[in-house]
């Protein structure tokens, strides 16, 4: 090869790795195209028939290929596991290297679907001492393949060795993604575990507080899955939805250091033991202050779950604005779960009563936005639009008139002209 062909395939290989690295570098052009044209560029260069781009895996440390050319047959899915000599070796070199068939041991794997034969110049691609991966190139455009093999010449490693930089930062750039992309949905899995190990956890705390109360199991539970339908309706993230969750489940914990024998009276309180009940909010407070959820709001939840938005509530009497979203849709799914249930006192509330009771606390006492979200899911299920809302006590015989009418109510009963789209959907 003369030196004026190499210093034009050089050129060559300039412009054109250097045009395909910019938009892939800035995140405009897929990786696997990028690669394609790449190991194109590089292979025309140095007069390569036959060549591979292989990016590099550490665990486990294996190449797995990007990009080939000119090869009869290659493996969609190549891939060659490296021993950690050979990955030394790879990132040690201090260059490309023509490989001999005593060598290739040294450097490449036969365990794999892409065979170490194939490549007779191998260029590690390395950012730092970090491998990235590594092109291989096989015969040379004027070889017979049938015939012996003919090394790349100096001129050849000369031009590969000089862009080599440019083409591992790009590799070793779409191996940062790919690992960050794996993190990334470890991690969720992660959370997803965690979440649904909480969950479970919160059920069994729930159960427990509820075996408390004679007939209002499991009340806790229904509170939880309720909180959690409404937050889905107003739009809350799956993060906020699973702290209405654990925060409906834990909301009553302070109901274990009450008298079981109040939750069992059919006579209304005397003052004494309303206050004793009505404790069960600070002392919840207090067993729950001291943990680390993985939710901020749960202490807030299990502390003012019995505010109101006028000041009437109990234990801090909070007004309107102190009051988070994530305790106003508590206190609505405990409100709601509270008239639809059995109590000692008093049997449970037709649906289409309970949500008129609950429409007339608003907004003076219970938050008109979570109301409207309680009565759109309320309604989906009266026509059989969208997953089971009501627990399996609760019957639902409301017609979905009816819900628009308690709709037409609460938008003229919500203050400062606020009003809310129709429930039908």
């Amino acid at each position: 090869m003369t030196t004026k062909s190499t210093q034009s395939r050089l050129l060559l290989l300039t412009y054109r790795c250097l045009a395909e690295l910019g938009p892939m570098l800035a995140g405009e052009r897929d990786f696997n195209e990028a690669a394609h044209t790449m190991l194109r560029a590089m292979m025309e260069a140095v007069g390569a028939r036959e060549g591979a781009l292989l990016t590099f895996c550490q665990t486990p440390p294996q190449l797995k290929a990007a990009a080939w050319k000119g090869y009869a047959l290659f493996p969609e899915a190549g891939f060659m596991s490296l021993n950690s000599r050979q990955v030394r070796a790879l990132e040690t070199a201090t260059g490309p290297v023509n490989v001999e068939a005593h060598e290739r041991e040294k450097f490449l794997s036969a365990y794999g679907n892409v065979h170490p034969e194939m490549f007779k110049c191998i260029l590690p691609l390395r950012v730092g001492a970090k491998l990235a991966g590594i092109v291989g190139l096989g015969c040379r455009l004027e070889e017979n393949p049938t015939q012996g093999q003919a090394c790349y010449g100096a001129e050849e490693l000369e031009a590969l060795t000089a862009f080599s930089h440019y083409v591992a930062l790009a590799v070793h750039n779409h191996n940062l993604t790919e690992s960050l992309q794996r993190g990334v949905v470890e991690h969720l899995h992660l959370l997803d575990s965690v979440h649904k190990f909480c969950d479970q956890a919160m059920e069994v705390f729930a159960s427990a507080i509820d075996a408390k109360e004679y007939r209002s199991s499991p009340h806790s539970l229904r509170v939880g899955r309720y909180a959690a339908a409404m937050g889905s309706a107003l739009g809350l993230n799956s993060n906020e939805v699973a702290e209405l969750r654990a925060a409906g489940y834990l909301h009553d914990i302070g109901k274990v250091a009450v008298d079981k024998h109040l939750f069992m009276k059919a006579a209304p309180l005397d003052p004494v033991e309303f206050r004793e009940v009505a404790d069960h909010t600070v002392v919840g407070h207090r067993i729950v202050s001291g943990i680390r959820f993985p939710w901020p709001g749960i202490a807030d939840v299990v502390r003012w779950h019995h505010e109101r938005s006028d000041g009437s509530g109990y234990p801090d009497s909070l007004h309107d604005s102190e009051i988070s979203q994530t305790v106003r849709i508590i206190a609505v799914a405990d409100s709601f779960d509270a008239m639809t249930s059995d109590r000692p006192y008093r049997k449970s509330m037709p649906l289409e009563k309970a949500l008129g009771e609950i429409v007339r606390s608003s907004p003076a006492q219970l938050d008109a936005d979570t109301i409207h979200s309680l009565l759109k899911l309320v309604r989906g299920e009266a026509v059989g639009y969208g997953p089971r809302f009501l627990d399996s006590q609760v019957t639902c015989n409301i017609a979905p008139a009816a819900v628009d009418h308690l709709a037409s109510e609460l938008k003229t009963k919500a203050s400062h002209g606020r009003s809310y789209s129709g429930l039908a959907g």
